[in-house]
């Protein structure tokens, strides 16, 4: 699904108080840019920031879901993108940290791609 004008228009406003982002359309989606550092994506009028080690236990801490790059397969999950939690995106004294460490996680050199989701196996208790 494409990403709205009004929502584009909107995550933008949010983050004017970050210097030098520009939004570029890519693959259906948006992806956002401080300079030329990927730090955030948009699809299906959704916000995702770039994560590293340090930052992803917030987004798995407050439960926010990985990225999903492919619709048709859905077992495909990015661990380097997460949902920004909407409190975090509607607030912006808290969303521009948000998006500074997304930016610093862009520059970290771990990068692991989509991989398929693996089931974990529950023992029965005997």
């Amino acid at each position: 699904m494409p990403v709205s004008k009004s929502y584009l228009d909107f995550v933008l406003d949010q983050l004017a108080a970050l210097k030098a982002v520009s939004a570029r359309r890519m693959f259906g989606g948006i992806g956002l840019y401080q300079r030329e550092s990927f730090f955030g994506l948009i699809d299906d009028d959704i916000l995702y920031f770039r994560v590293d080690d340090t930052s992803r236990a917030e987004y798995e801490r407050r439960e926010m879901p990985a990225f999903r790059p492919v619709a048709r397969k859905p077992e495909l999950v990015s661990k380097n993108y997460f949902q920004v939690p909407a409190e975090v995106l509607e607030d912006t004294d808290e969303l521009v940290p948000w998006a500074q460490r997304a930016v610093q996680a862009a520059h970290t050199k771990t990068k692991t791609k989509a991989k398929p989701r693996t089931k974990t196996k529950q023992r029965s208790q005997r």
